[in-house]
């Protein structure tokens, strides 16, 4: 038997099937992603099975996209040789609000009260929910498990997730609430594997399209630079970051409307916004321009910056982790990063970080370094798997 774990996206379905052995599940056996699912895109999937991946256009979908892909979905999983059957869809839900600190099976109930906070996360929640409804559609016999990023942050303390407002708001959820939860999860679970100081204090960065910093204290989430919404803490692709709210008062006192203040925020800023080039690191690099230069230096000074409250809140540091696209690729921001962080007697090893870059997890710190530093690939859809295992059983 197998947990099929997917991510739904505005555009994109990310999945990868995991075969489970009662409360285990392995590695996964093949995965993929279905992309151009917007309107007037032109749907195609890509996948991995047996060391091959292969491209195949899909049919224009008359009506609901995602349902007309989980049909090809469907159809691809059937037609592969020796995979396990499907037993469960495991899917990743952005916020879960005050209410979800676990992984729960989804019901009605759960999805109308998790729709109310689609305006938290307004680029990933409604794209979620989405992805759950048409799977349910179209494989009505299996269990659908709601697995949410702002989980693993249910351990910070209340003065970390508070903000300096009136009680009120806090009483209506108006609070930190911390993101990327699964691949924090599991990157501390290869941490606790690697290292001993993995059980000290402990700051993880996952930096990708979307970019946050966990500070961990004895395995658990102390502090996140993500807070509210997916927008604060760091910069991040075609996101701000950290902003005064008093630019927001000003542009709309410009006039500028809610829609406007959001496709902003969530896609015009961060590496986009600043370098008018791209949102992608690689191509920033490649570019050479001033421009792109200095968007890269910006995103790199927003780390430092940020990491600076993280290893406030911690006291200390005793290992630092890279992830995400950017964090397990990027091999001149890791060494730029644990250059400006020397202070903390953080001391990069020229070599292991240069061949960090293979999908596997590598210690690239330098011997006499007082920090250990690591490159940790995160897999969100195996601890999204994981916890369908435990709900099955």
């Amino acid at each position: 038997m197998a947990i099929l774990a997917v991510n739904a996206g505005s555009s994109t379905l990310k999945f990868s099937l995991y075969p489970r052995a009662g409360r285990e599940v392995g590695p996964s056996v093949l995965g993929g992603n279905i992309q151009g699912l917007e309107p007037g895109g032109r749907p195609h999937i890509e996948w991995n099975w047996l060391g091959r991946t292969q491209t195949q256009l899909l049919p224009q979908a008359e009506g609901d996209a995602f349902t007309g892909a989980l049909q090809h979905l469907g159809e691809l999983l059937a037609a592969q040789a020796d995979l396990p059957a499907i037993e469960a869809v495991s899917h990743r839900v952005v916020h879960g609000g005050p209410d979800f600190r676990a992984s729960v099976a989804v019901t009605e109930p759960i999805l109308e009260r998790l729709a109310q906070f689609n305006s938290l996360a307004p680029l990933h929640q409604p794209q979620n929910l989405q992805g759950i409804r048409a799977f349910m559609r179209a494989f009505p016999g299996l269990l659908q498990v709601a697995c949410f990023d702002t989980a693993f942050h249910a351990t910070v303390p209340e003065l970390d997730y508070r903000f300096a407002l009136p009680r009120t708001l806090w009483a209506q959820g108006v609070r930190r609430y911390g993101f990327h939860g699964l691949s924090y999860r599991y990157v501390m679970g290869l941490l606790q594997q690697h290292s001993r100081r993995a059980s000290g204090r402990v700051l993880m960065a996952h930096l990708g399209n979307g970019a946050s910093l966990c500070a961990a204290l004895d395995g658990r989430s102390r502090a996140s630079s993500m807070g509210f919404s997916a927008l604060d803490g760091l910069m991040m692709g075609t996101r701000c970051g950290t902003l005064d709210p008093g630019v927001l008062l000003y542009l709309m006192e410009q006039g500028w409307t809610h829609d406007r203040l959001q496709t902003l925020l969530y896609k015009e800023s961060g590496l986009l916004g600043v370098s008018g080039v791209s949102a992608d690191m690689r191509r920033l690099r490649a570019d050479g321009s001033a421009e792109a230069r200095f968007a890269i230096e910006l995103f790199t000074h927003s780390l430092l910056r940020e990491a600076g409250a993280m290893v406030a809140c911690l006291q200390g540091l005793d290992l630092l982790a890279f992830s995400g696209g950017i964090g397990e690729n990027d091999v001149q921001l890791r060494a730029d990063v644990a250059h400006q962080l020397a202070w903390l007697g953080v001391q990069v090893d020229p070599v292991a970080n240069a061949a960090a870059t293979g999908g596997v997890v590598r210690a690239i710190h330098a011997a006499g370094s007082a920090v250990e530093l690591w490159v940790v690939p995160t897999d969100e859809g195996s601890i999204a798997a994981l916890d369908a295992a435990a709900l099955l059983n």
